[in-house]
């Protein structure tokens, strides 16, 4: 896996996940999230801070690592998503500039997202669009790492020419965007796949790549495998609202009490008291993300012993067993007929 260096010179090993941290969340503290967690890279909404008046005023006085008072790695969205909610009344200049002068790491331009059901000439007219706000971005990052974002929805030739552009222009930090929507179709990976192991193929191995919202524990070391570094997801909190228990295998519906979890967890919550775990959303909450970190550590380690595909078939095995409508096993052979990693 590759390194992301900071500005500062400051190295982070990959892979990474980034739990997405807003401020006053009820779910989850920056402390537990250091001392509890060993987090070591979040992600936060600037959006969000830059648009609340006396937020804005206390992050810019303070920058950002203390205000959250966190000092790993800092990634920050642009607020791109809350475009679907409407005007945003914010250009791609003001939210980059604001990213910079409260110190954040890695800074996201307000790119366009494109939908899945959108024709070609709107993905077409959206790619160019974030590559030029990306390339205004560029000249204006001096003191941060901008992220190059990947647009182009379900047409594979149009991301790669996304790709292409991104390395011409010089980015250093690759995510790829406009794929929330893929996630959670009965765990088929096959088009997210698909993505990942044709940018692996445009991109040099040094360049970090990014998959904006992966956060399922059973995906994500397929993912990896294929060639992603980092996540970013705030799925711990999601699932937890819906009473879904996380497990590396796949996630159970815990909302009635008869329901059977075939997977003693070790996490210290579950372990302390698992009735609590089962019938309190921010105990679920801490399960769930206790669990998403343990597999990224967990992969870590058989990257660098060299067996992280027998996990995957593992995995992959104990999921169908367990979830036999899934569509995991189906996409992840016909992908690995495909794709050479």
């Amino acid at each position: 896996m590759c390194i992301i260096t900071t500005r500062d010179g400051t190295r982070y090993d990959t892979p990474l996940f980034l739990p997405v941290f807003e401020y006053g969340n009820p779910y989850i503290t920056i402390e537990q999230l250091k001392h509890d967690f060993d987090v070591r890279a979040l992600m936060t909404n600037a959006y969000f801070l830059y648009k609340k008046r006396e937020l804005k005023r206390s992050v810019m006085d303070r920058g950002i690592k203390a205000f959250l008072g966190f000092d790993g790695l800092v990634v920050t969205d642009s607020g791109a998503f809350q475009q679907f909610s409407g005007p945003l009344y914010l250009s791609n200049k003001k939210i980059i500039r604001f990213q910079q002068e409260i110190g954040v790491d890695v800074i996201s331009p307000l790119d366009i997202i494109t939908t899945p059901g959108e024709k070609r000439t709107t993905a077409t007219k959206k790619l160019e669009a974030t590559l030029k706000r990306i390339r205004e971005g560029m000249a204006l990052a001096d003191r941060a790492v901008l992220i190059g974002v990947q647009q182009g929805g379900r047409f594979p030739d149009l991301r790669a020419r996304a790709l292409e552009r991104l390395m011409e222009i010089g980015v250093k930090y690759v995510a790829l965007g406009s794929l929330v929507p893929f996630f959670n179709r009965n765990h088929d990976i096959g088009f997210i796949g698909a993505v990942i192991s044709q940018a692996r193929e445009i991109i040099p191995r040094d360049i970090p790549i990014h998959l904006y919202g992966g956060g399922d524990p059973l995906e994500l070391p397929f993912y990896i495998f294929m060639g992603c570094d980092i996540f970013d997801s705030s799925s711990f909190i999601h699932y937890a609202r819906g009473r879904w228990y996380m497990t590396p295998y796949g996630a159970f519906d815990i909302r009635k009490e008869s329901a059977i979890v075939p997977y003693t967890c070790e996490c210290p919550y579950c372990t302390a008291d698992w009735e609590t775990v089962r019938k309190n959303e921010k105990m679920l909450a801490l399960h769930n993300l206790w669990t998403i970190q343990k597999v990224i550590r967990d992969v870590a380690i058989r990257i660098r012993e060299d067996t992280l595909p027998d996990y995957l078939a593992h995995v992959a095995h104990l999921h169908q067993k367990w979830f036999p409508d899934s569509r995991l096993m189906a996409s992840w052979d016909m992908l690995s007929k495909e794709h050479t990693w």
